[in-house]
């Protein structure tokens, strides 16, 4: 059980340093757009690490047991959850980067290509 402890907390690391890297880039990004970029892929890695270390600590536990027990139903809600995290992530962020673009946000900082509609010979 050793290992499978060790595994579980590099997991619970690796993502709570996702989320602490979205928190600084929600302080410190200047508009919204990188601002829902930061919060969307950090929390995504972030949720994923820490979801993939209960389902990793259930479901050893539910082997060592052998027996269906509240384990195997905490795993499979886990991957239930993270199944609709992924999912609805990515569909809220586009909503929100569609409305900001739709009400006039203007990314801060934002290259201007020259090039669009010249001949390119």
């Amino acid at each position: 059980m050793g290992a499978l402890n060790v595994v579980t907390y590099i997991f619970i690391i690796i993502g709570l340093f996702f989320n602490v890297i979205g928190v600084f880039g929600l302080h410190r990004f200047p508009d919204v757009y990188t601002r829902l970029h930061a919060a969307t892929k950090c929390t995504t890695f972030g949720s994923i690490f820490l979801i993939m270390a209960v389902i990793l600590q259930s479901a050893g536990i539910w082997a060592m047991e052998g027996t269906y027990s509240s384990q195997s139903i905490l795993s499979i809600h886990s991957v239930i959850a993270l199944v609709v995290l992924l999912i609805t992530n990515a569909t809220g962020a586009h909503a929100i980067a569609r409305a900001a673009y739709r009400s006039g946000e203007k990314p801060a900082r934002a290259v201007v290509d020259d090039l669009e509609g010249k001949d390119n010979d």
